[in-house]
Parts: structure tokens; sequence; C-alpha cells
């Protein structure tokens, strides 16, 4: 899972480790469970050693808490970097949600394990990454919900809408729809999916019939 921006200098060697690291954890959570993964397992499948993990995170749960962390703040760059794009090509408030909604049927496609793993544990009530989970959650919805905001302000949407139950409900249905198609729906294209929630969206949010 690559971040968006390449560090320089020292910390280039160390970020490529943890970038290793967190392709290795969630492969290997995705595939046995977060309980039935091991350290030295980690290690293998990232191609270092053992001491190499604990240098970088504490524990395995640290690490998992980071990535969970590191892949929201991904998904988050790319809805906001699909509605700035949007606006600076001179486009709507729901054009940019449409584009955001593609973008996060894009990452969804290059991460499908991380997804799934992030949908499982935003359910899950016992984990002691649950507080650092719920709080990344809300910057990926936050930055709908800004959107959604300058809608209303400008009067393309409704002053009715209720911006943070519609925000978390577009992401929401991201997610969803994402993980269905990538698990019971894999011969449709994504450009049929994203189709698919663009009408929903056009109807529900931008009020067309």
């Amino acid at each position: 899972m690559e971040r968006s921006s390449t560090p320089s200098g020292g910390s280039t060697r160390r970020e490529a480790t943890r970038q290793k690291l967190y392709e290795a954890a969630v492969t290997l959570i995705a595939e046995q469970g977060f309980s039935a993964t091991t350290v030295d397992e980690i290690a293998e499948r990232a191609g270092v050693a053992k001491g190499t993990v604990y240098y970088n995170f504490a524990s395995k749960s640290v690490l998992f808490e980071e990535l969970l962390r590191h892949g929201v703040e991904l998904l988050a760059a790319s809805l906001r970097e699909a509605a700035e794009r949007t606006t600076r090509d001179g486009g709507t408030k729901v054009g940019a949600l449409d584009a955001m909604i593609r973008a996060g049927l894009l990452f969804i496609s290059r991460y499908p394990a991380f997804t799934q793993l992030y949908v499982a544990e935003l359910w899950r009530t016992n984990r002691a990454w649950q507080p650092t989970l719920l709080v990344v959650r809300q910057q990926a919805v936050a930055v709908v919900e800004d959107v959604l905001r300058e809608g209303v302000a400008n009067g393309e949407l409704s002053d009715e809408i209720d911006v943070p139950l519609t925000a978390a409900a577009l992401v929401g249905m991201v997610l969803v729809a994402a993980l269905d198609w990538q698990s019971f729906q894999p011969e449709r294209s994504l450009d049929d999916v994203h189709s698919a929630l663009s009408r929903l969206l056009q109807g529900r949010v931008g009020g067309n019939r």
C-alpha cells in the first residue's frame, strides 16, 4: 500500500520497509485472521528479519493499528484528490461526489484485502485499536461531509440533507457495493459498477429521476 508521496533522505529506506510489512500483514491477516498470523510469518512474507518488524512496530497489534491508519488515510487522500480535481475542472458538487465514488472503487479494486479487513474491524468492539479506527474512519467520512456542506451552502444541494449521515451512507455504499462486486460479481467492470452507483447518487442526492 503506497503513500501518495515519497519521503526523502534517511526516511526513504525505513518507509519502504514499512510498506513491505504493511503488504505482508494485510495479505496474511486477510488469509488467516489476525490471531493466527504470527510476526515470524509477516517477516518471512515481507522478506525481512523478525527483528526488523519490532524495530518498526512495537508489536503485531501496533503494526495492525498502523496498517489500518495508513490504509484509511490513503483512501481519504484519494477521495479528496478526486473532489479537488473536479472542482478545478469546474465541475459541480454532485460531480465531485461522483468522482469520489469512482476514486473509492479504484482504491478498493487496488486494495481488496485491506478493504475486507477494514470493514470487518469496523464491527468489532473488543480490539485495542478500535478508538484509532473510529478516528481514521471519520477522516474519510469528513472528506465527503465537506463536499456535501459546500453543495448545501451554494444551493446546489437541499439544506434538508443530513450531512453526517449522508456522508457515512455514501462511504458505506461504496465499501459494501465494491466488496460485493469483488466477491460475487467479478465479471462486472469498474465502469459498470461506477455507473450503477452514479445513478443512485444522482437520484438520491442530486434529486434527479
